[in-house]
């Protein structure tokens, strides 16, 4: 059945009114273009893409993707919802801040309205790039959203935590430098304290993401809102859930010989019916009203 489709512009103030309206709300990350489809069922309000879901539904480890691949892919998930969608453009896929820049516009000619560009740079030894230069990628990224002839939202990660280097300070002050470059929305993966997280949230002046899904962070979306983070998301652990299941079904196949696997709730929707629909019509049970 045909969707009703916003255009990107409606998707992009759509996206930018959640982060201002203030409240909590809940970003979830698909992998494929299902994954996005059963997701917008179930009435979250927008969705972001995740690096490692991507490359591990092409059998590969995070990081593995190039930028051509990647920009298929959003286009795919774009084409499969209505929703507004955000983009985990990893480092920017180059160092240079014009790099950066250019990236983030072959993602909003993909159809996405946001993305997040960190400060990792893949060296083991030297994991981040120096704070004024990793402000200065911010900055480059800023100005190319704010080029474009809708209001992409940009997202910046401090990695400190998600590279062993944890350091609240730092963390601080990048993410302060990055806000200050043009990010309109700031994100520390790895940070788990519910003190770190209220003293981050404090300390900045724009709406904190903050990553759920993850061992170590028993916190509940409602705990995070009451500490004052306005977007919640998952990464790629919805991915890592489903893909552990196939294991675990399979497992049972190859040692057992049996399919006890199909008997569970999981297994029992009509996936035919629900991707046949209308994602504005999914069957009573799965969409949110």
């Amino acid at each position: 059945m045909e969707i009703n489709r916003p255009t990107q512009f409606d998707k992009a103030q759509d996206f930018r009114a959640l982060h201002t309206a203030g409240g909590c709300f809940v970003i979830p990350n698909p992998w494929d273009a299902g994954s996005a489809r059963l997701l917008s069922m179930l009435g979250f309000p927008a969705l972001a893409t995740t690096s490692a879901g991507f490359a591990f539904s092409r059998g590969k480890p995070d990081g593995a993707m190039p930028l051509e691949a990647l920009v298929a892919h959003l286009a795919d998930l774009v084409a499969a919802t209505p929703l507004p969608i955000s983009a985990d453009l990893q480092s920017g896929f180059g160092d240079a801040p014009e790099e950066v820049a250019r990236t983030i516009l072959l993602a909003a000619r993909a159809g996405v309205v946001g993305g997040s560009i960190e400060d990792a740079k893949g060296c083991a030894a030297d994991p981040l790039h120096a704070r004024g230069f990793a402000a200065e990628r911010i900055r480059a990224a800023s100005e190319a959203a704010r080029a474009l002839p809708f209001p992409f939202t940009l997202t910046a990660r401090a990695e400190n935590y998600s590279v062993g280097r944890p350091d609240l300070a730092d963390t601080i002050g990048r993410l302060q430098a990055y806000q200050e470059a043009g990010a309109d929305v700031l994100f520390a993966p790895g940070l788990s304290s519910a003190a770190d997280i209220a003293t981050l949230v404090r300390e900045l002046d724009r709406p904190v993401n903050v990553m759920i899904g993850r061992a170590g962070l028993p916190l509940s979306v409602q705990a995070l809102a009451d500490l004052g983070v306005r977007r919640v998301s998952v990464g790629g652990s919805l991915a890592r859930a489903a893909l552990g299941a196939l294991l675990h079904a399979a497992t049972e196949l190859r040692d057992q010989g049996t399919t006890t696997y199909a008997n569970s709730p999981e297994a029992a929707p009509d996936f035919n019916a629900l991707f046949g629909c209308d994602i504005r019509q999914a069957p009573a049970g799965h969409a949110r009203s």
